[in-house]
């Protein structure tokens, strides 16, 4: 299904093929993002990501748009912690304009002083929104909270300072210095063939600068005792995130952890939606959420609850917590978990845009594909005594951050609570 080339340079084209498919996805990936970045240029990567539809010397940003959008397709970017995106989207027969396009942005952009000022603006503007979105804000705030001074830390868009003193030099020479062959990616998924996309790239292979992929600096925690974050609000209800740093993409518990989000709060079965919000009725929304990096990793708890309601949420949620640490899952409930997960993979990959993403996040983070089958064999290895040390590992107090926005005014009682759970 998956077939990579590398070129002489560095430079890696990755396709999977699906010829019952009409559209074509291609990405054009590099393997930096916001842990990539020093305090000063705190959201440089996502600043170059807006400024790459800002204008080449062949199209002005309408007609970028334009060139994707007036033949059916679509074209979006996103940054994240370790990695940066452009993709596009149409259907097969205009996969050389969408090539085109993407190298045009990627390496004829002007980055122009009246740009820069205006998108700038822009961005702001966007941390604005999130700044106002008490759920968006209390994730950012337990990133803070969970990798104090350190990038995974610090918001992916940056801060109002730290955009005011970039300018063009500190743009083009980190787009230059760090966006080199060794750490870029040309994926493609949809109807086309590896040969059509090698093809295609080769004459542009001139355009990338040749150089390995940055370093970043490791995740080292230094805590001890679980921490917390309040940010007083003036809100109809508090928005709350518990997180719980868990292990790496390359760690073999990954699998098991995986597993024990599901059971936990992934889904209306979870153990939290049901305890939570169906025998108790605290919250509308509870849910959990993992992430894993390259050296670390996370699962985050969310919910949105009255500031009354948020102590006796607390509680049930360490007991679930506790219980999963302390027996082991039974067969049928291993077997849900597995099956949902299963089903996840598959659906997932149906669209040719989530096979471009499936190919771009394992060469970015593994250096290599996996395919679906052998994922989905290694989730069916999974014991419940797996999950259940997994939890043990896990769910400690010096792995335990809360965040907070809230209408509450002191965290007194909820540092108290905070404490004592882990204790028992």
């Amino acid at each position: 299904m998956f077939r990579v080339t590398t070129f002489p340079n560095g430079l890696r084209i990755a396709t999977a093929e699906m010829p019952h498919m009409t559209s074509v996805s291609l990405g054009l990936w590099v393997g930096v993002g916001s842990r990539y970045e020093t305090p000063a240029l705190n959201g440089v990567c996502h600043f170059i990501e807006h400024m790459l539809f800002k204008g080449t010397k062949k199209r002005s940003a309408r007609e970028i748009s334009e060139a994707v959008e007036g033949i059916g397709g679509s074209l979006n970017a996103f940054t994240s912690e370790e990695a940066t995106c452009f993709h596009a989207r149409a259907t097969h027969d205009r996969f050389e304009s969408l090539l085109e396009v993407l190298i045009d942005m990627r390496h004829g952009s002007l980055f122009t002083p009246a740009d820069i000022v205006k998108e700038r603006e822009v961005i702001k503007e966007e941390m604005a929104m999130y700044c106002d979105e008490p759920q968006h804000l209390v994730q950012e705030l337990l990133n803070a909270t969970m990798w104090p001074d350190h990038p995974l830390g610090r918001s992916i868009t940056g801060t109002n300072m730290t955009l005011d003193r970039m300018h063009r030099e500190q743009l083009t020479g980190y787009l230059g210095e760090n966006y080199c062959t060794g750490g870029s990616l040309i994926v493609a998924a949809g109807k086309i063939s590896h040969h059509r996309v090698v093809q295609a790239v080769k004459p542009h292979m001139k355009c990338w600068p040749a150089g390995p992929r940055p370093n970043f600096a490791p995740a080292i925690s230094r805590q001890t005792a679980p921490r917390l974050r309040l940010v007083t609000r003036k809100t109809e209800q508090t928005q709350m995130a518990l997180g719980v740093r868990t292990c790496s993409r390359h760690d073999p518990r990954r699998f098991a952890a995986r597993l024990l989000n599901t059971i936990l709060g992934e889904n209306m079965s979870s153990r939290l939606f049901q305890v939570v919000r169906e025998d108790h009725g605290l919250t509308y929304s509870i849910y959990s959420t993992p992430s894993f990096f390259e050296d670390t990793g996370d699962i985050v708890i969310s919910a949105g609850l009255e500031a009354e309601k948020l102590p006796r949420t607390l509680r049930l949620i360490f007991a679930e917590l506790r219980r999963l640490a302390a027996h082991p899952l039974g067969k049928s409930d291993l077997r849900r978990a597995q099956d949902y997960v299963l089903g996840q993979i598959n659906l997932s990959l149906e669209s040719t845009e989530s096979q471009m993403n499936w190919l771009g996040e394992q060469l970015l983070g593994y250096g290599r594909t996996f395919s679906p089958a052998l994922v989905k064999q290694r989730i069916l290895t999974v014991t419940g005594r797996d999950i259940q040390n997994a939890a043990r590992d896990f769910f400690r107090p010096e792995r335990l951050s809360l965040a907070l926005v809230s209408p509450l005014k002191t965290d007194r009682q909820l540092r108290r609570l905070l404490n004592s759970a882990c204790e028992q």
